[in-house]
């Protein structure tokens, strides 16, 4: 009896691999990359807007923190804190002050949102009857269009 030659099964590393197998084509890729790219062109300038924005609403909530501590220090020793080192009187006792019911405010005097001290006059330049408080803003240079105050003159950007 003759036998009958078997047929060859193929190779599978010899046969070419279907579409779904292959992956994806450098045009494919390219094609994503440029996607995302568009997206986050749009996406990333929102997000640094708001964070700007953010900093502005902070400085202005921590001068108006500061304005209700300096009224409750003006309250109790009947003026408020003279120079620009006034602020240091909310948390530790002035020496030239009996009435001195502090701390007012809680900790440290911060800084603001942008690693700038406050600026603090008293008398004021604006208000000449009781006391200034100022951000420099970003740019950290007093004067500038982005500079947050408690007179209300600067035009912080928003």
């Amino acid at each position: 009896m003759k036998t009958r030659p078997q047929p060859q099964t193929p190779n599978p590393k010899l046969q070419t691999p279907d579409r779904a197998a292959r992956g994806f084509t450098l045009i494919e890729l390219l094609l994503v990359l440029v996607i995302l790219g568009v997206l986050a062109a749009i996406v990333v300038p929102k997000f640094a807007g708001r964070t700007e924005q953010a900093r502005n609403v902070a400085a202005q909530t921590q001068i108006a923190t500061f304005g209700t501590a300096l009224d409750a220090f003006e309250v109790d020793n009947g003026y408020y804190p003279k120079g620009k080192d006034g602020l240091q009187d909310l948390v530790s006792a002035p020496r030239d002050t009996t009435s001195w019911k502090g701390p007012y405010l809680k900790g440290e005097i911060p800084n603001d949102p942008w690693g700038n001290p406050y600026i603090y006059e008293c008398p004021g330049r604006y208000n000449q009857s009781s006391y200034d408080i100022m951000s420099t803003g970003y740019d950290g240079r007093d004067g500038g269009d982005d500079d947050i105050t408690n007179w209300g003159t600067a035009n912080a950007k928003k």
